[in-house]
């Protein structure tokens, strides 16, 4: 059996499939590329990758419901990269408010590409942030349990991706303590995250829209002006 990592690449464009495929195939990946998302999703429930790399703009499927339909399914733990126009900021968003790891946007070097797959299966690989065998945290009607990886706001489950999951323990586990954005990337996402800040600002807009009785006052996930963001316990 093979011991390659195995990269699948979606896009509708054959010349980038193509040269995207000879670079990570030289650097040692087993690859499959496909052009549309229906494509996508049976490649995946054929084989399931170890990382993804998905064009937002796609037809029959676009990226977006790709990635939902994954972020939804068993498959909701394999790494994703996203290839976005530059003009494609609002899909964009909203792919990394699914729960895509990273992007990049068109045109890129194919080198730079390589470099983020690695750097994302790399992160996929390390210990896990969150310790499963940690004790539950509970702060007012939300309750979160490491080992199970679910979220409670008073009786009722709230379904969070693996990224919102991992920045609401963080907070949690440091009441009252205010982290950067740019402090949140590197102890979440990980130092080698090649995304900007702004990615934490759409987490932790979803992340109140999942957690919050009003998200627009917010009582638990607070945004201290200036600086970046912390949580605050209640009773």
């Amino acid at each position: 059996m093979s011991s390659k990592k195995r990269i699948l690449v979606v896009d509708d464009e054959p010349n980038i499939r193509e040269v995207v495929e000879l670079y990570l195939r030289r650097d040692g990946y087993e690859v499959e590329v496909v052009g549309d998302g229906a494509a996508a999703l049976a490649a995946v429930e054929r084989k399931r990758p170890d990382l993804i790399v998905l064009d937002l703009m796609l037809p029959i499927l676009g990226g977006i419901q790709v990635t939902r339909a994954l972020r939804q399914g068993d498959e909701r733990d394999i790494p994703i990269i996203m290839l976005t126009a530059k003009g494609e900021e609002a899909d964009r968003i909203a792919g990394l408010e699914l729960g895509a790891d990273d992007y990049l946007t068109k045109p890129f070097s194919p080198k730079e590409l390589v470099a983020r797959v690695k750097a994302v299966l790399r992160r996929a690989s390390d210990k896990p942030l969150v310790d499963p065998q940690a004790h539950p945290l509970r702060s007012g009607e939300i309750t979160l349990n490491p080992s199970t990886r679910q979220v409670w706001v008073g009786q009722e489950e709230t379904v969070l991706t693996a990224k919102e999951f991992d920045l609401l323990w963080f907070l949690m586990n440091h009441p009252g303590q205010v982290f950067t954005r740019d402090q949140l990337l590197d102890r979440v996402w990980g130092f080698d995250f090649f995304g900007d800040a702004s990615t934490v600002t759409v987490h932790v807009r979803r992340l109140r829209e999942k957690v919050e009785r009003d998200s627009t006052r917010p009582e638990y996930v607070l945004t201290v002006w200036g600086v970046g963001y912390k949580f605050r316990l209640n009773d």
